[in-house]
Parts: structure tokens; C-alpha cells; sequence
């Protein structure tokens, strides 16, 4: 933001901010507003002929005093002190307080005027231009402030001019004595009523700046609110990077499950493709009741089978007959078996005037390369030359 734009915001927010304390310390009681520096509070000193009276202002309740009388001590005793009266004779807390010297209202002069309702956040400028106009002094002859007495509502506000002669305030200042003028904050001058107005006449220059009662609980606002943030701060990292991780191990979560599921996918795959071709090798392979059927059809009537091994793919048959030799080409022929043969040699049996013989072929799967054969002749030879 510009310079000059924060100057002309920063009455506002001056203005924002003291109403904000002011509510937020109305929820509170008057003794703990006055602990937490939130009650405003005001040593005020006034001269009484040969006295200087001490006062004090309180937080105002509905028909309770705004002021509470302290104590009145000679003029002569509090001007001609060395150092500062009041530090002695007053309670740390009550001698920390600003101190203010409230004037009479026959030392100054005011004038109300209405002004437009942009000038209000800077009355005391606007209204300083007004001295020579509206009092019979000029500007450097005096020393002036403003109040806002109220707002329009067309839009103007009513303000107060308050000037007080130079000579009259040091009359007043010097009659204090300069120890305890010295820790004045401000020259207020007192109404129709009595009470101060609310203005401050005295210089900018010669203010005592007192510490705020509230630093402290600003400055502990300030690090709770630091502190605070850096732990919201350090919480919203700490819950991204637990965030990050819950998603991590999902993620490896999820991709272990994927694979698990892939791998029992492939498995199931396997599985029924195993199944389907054990399937088809059932279904093209000859049952054992085809195969001994074909065999009584074509073994001749003199041959006796005494077993029938069916083992995978292969067949073995063992019997006796008298056409032993004869039997591979009579079986050859079969569509249920190939490559059959005679294995080992014949055995003769004088006791039954028979060979035993024992044949092996390999049955025929429908859609299976069928093995070749041996031949005929191979098997005959084989035959004949057994003992």
C-alpha cells in the first residue's frame, strides 16, 4: 500500500482497534479491566487555589462517578520537590498511571462547528486552520485539539475546537513544578460538569510516554499467536507427510494385491487350460470297453488274453494263442490303437500247445500325430527268429 493511502487508513484502524479493547474489555469487570491495563484508567491532578487535588478515573458504571477523589496535597510541597511527589506517596500501580493536569474551563475556549463527515479522522489538522477564524487568537498563540462530539445523519459530524493561550498553559505547567510536570501525559480542560472533555493540549513533544499496561499482553498475544501458527504450520506438514505415506503403503498395498490377483489369475488360466486339454484327451481317447471290444472282434477264437493293461497312451496286451505271429497284422488295421507290436519273444506253453505273446501299442488320440508303425514283416522276423 502507498505511503500517503496508509496515512489517510491508518486513523480508521487507530480508531477500529481502540473499539474493539473497548468492547471486548466491556465483557469484563471493572476490576479486571483495570489488571489487564483494559480500563483506561488516569491519575488526574487539578489546582485548587493552594492545593493539587489527585483524582482517579474508573471504568464508568450505570450511576457510579467516573472519577474518584484521591487525595489533595499543598502546591507548595508538590513545586518545590526535587524529584517526582507522587512516586512516594502513591501505590506503585496508581503512580504508573498516566498523569494528566486538568485545566478549568475558564482557561480555554471552544467553539462547536459541523464539519463534513470525511474530516472526522482528522480533526485536529482540519480544525487548526479554523483558530484564527473562529477565536480571537492566532495559531501560534495557542495551543488547540478537537473532539467529535457526534455524526449526522446527513452525512456531517459535530466537532469541538478547544484552544487554550501558550501563556496559560506554562502559568499552569510551571505551577506544578518541572519534576512532576515532567511526567505529565497530556492537559486535558475540564466541562460545564466538571469532568475532562478528552482532549490533550499539551505538545507532542513534551508527552510522557508512559509503557502501554497492555505490551506485555500484546507481546504474549503476539508469541501465542506465532507459536500457534508454527504449530499449525508444522501440523498441516505433519499431515501431509502422514498422508503421503498412508497413500504410499496403499499404493504397494494395492499393487501387491494386483500381482497376487495376476499371479492367481495365470494359475486359474493354467488351470483350466489343463483342464480343457485333459478334457480333449478324454474325450479323443478310446474307452477301455471300445478296446476290449475291438479285441474280441478281431483275436481269433484260439487266442487267449489273460490281461489287458491300459496305462496313459499305452496298451499292453499278454494272452496264448497258435496265430501269435499273425496277431500284429490282425490288430494293425485297428483305428482305436497304432504301433502295435510284439515285445519280447514268444514263449511257447507245450501244456496248452499255444505261444504266450505280449503285444503294446499306443492308443489313438483323436487329433495326436499317430507313430509309425513297424512293419509287419519286422514283427514276423522278430517271431520266427525266437527260440
Amino acid at each position: 500500500m502507498p505511503q500517503a493511502g496508509l496515512g489517510r487508513a491508518w486513523p480508521g484502524l487507530r480508531g477500529f482497534w481502540s473499539w474493539w479493547l473497548n468492547a471486548l474489555g466491556s465483557w469484563l469487570p471493572p476490576r479486571m479491566r483495570a489488571v489487564f491495563g483494559l480500563a483506561q484508567q488516569r491519575l488526574l491532578l487539578e489546582a485548587r487555589g493552594d492545593t493539587v487535588a489527585l483524582s482517579l478515573t474508573l471504568p464508568a458504571q450505570p450511576g457510579e462517578a467516573p472519577v474518584r477523589p484521591l487525595a489533595e496535597l499543598p502546591q507548595e510541597a508538590v513545586a518545590g520537590a526535587p524529584v517526582d511527589p507522587l512516586a512516594r506517596m502513591l501505590s506503585p500501580r496508581i503512580a504508573g498511571l498516566p498523569r494528566w493536569l486538568v485545566l478549568p474551563a475558564a482557561a480555554g475556549l471552544r467553539r462547536r462547528l459541523t464539519l463534513p463527515a470525511a474530516a472526522a479522522d482528522r480533526l485536529h489538522d482540519v480544525l487548526g486552520f479554523e483558530i484564527d477564524r473562529q477565536t480571537p487568537f492566532s495559531a501560534e498563540d495557542v495551543h488547540h485539539d478537537a473532539r467529535l462530539v457526534g455524526r449526522r445523519g446527513d452525512g456531517q459530524v459535530d466537532a469541538e475546537l478547544v484552544v487554550v493561550p501558550r501563556t496559560a498553559l506554562e502559568a499552569a505547567l510551571a505551577a506544578l513544578g518541572e519534576p512532576l510536570a515532567a511526567t505529565l501525559a497530556g492537559v486535558d480542560i475540564a466541562g460545564a460538569d466538571g469532568l475532562p472533555l478528552g482532549v490533550n493540549l499539551l505538545p507532542g513533544a513534551r508527552r510522557r510516554h508512559r509503557r502501554d499496561p497492555r505490551a506485555a499482553w500484546n507481546a504474549g498475544l503476539v508469541v501465542i499467536a506465532l507459536a500457534a501458527a508454527a504449530a499449525g504450520l508444522w501440523q498441516i506438514r505433519a499431515n501431509r507427510e502422514q498422508a503421503a505415506d498412508a497413500l504410499e503403503l496403499e499404493a504397494k498395498q494395492r499393487g501387491q494385491q494386483a500381482r497376487k490377483v495376476s499371479a492367481e489369475k495365470k494359475q486359474l488360466v493354467d488351470l483350466v487350460e489343463g483342464l480343457r486339454f485333459l478334457q480333449q484327451t478324454r474325450n479323443g481317447r478310446p474307452t477301455t470297453v471300445e478296446v476290449l471290444d475291438e479285441l474280441t472282434r478281431r483275436l481269433p477264437d484260439d487266442t487267449y488274453v489273460e490281461k489287458v493293461s491300459i496305462e496313459g497312451d499305452h496298451l499292453m496286451i499278454i494272452g496264448l494263442s497258435s496265430q501269435a505271429p499273425q496277431l500284429v497284422e490282425r490288430l494293425q488295421s485297428s483305428k482305436l490303437w497304432h504301433a502295435m507290436n510284439l515285445t519280447g519273444a514268444l514263449m511257447p506253453d507245450p501244456g496248452k500247445g499255444k505261444d504266450r505273446f505280449t503285444l503294446v501299442a499306443d492308443l489313438t488320440i483323436a487329433g495326436a500325430p499317430k507313430k509309425g508303425a513297424r512293419p509287419a514283416g519286422a514283427a514276423g522276423a522278430e517271431t520266427e527268429g525266437a527260440p
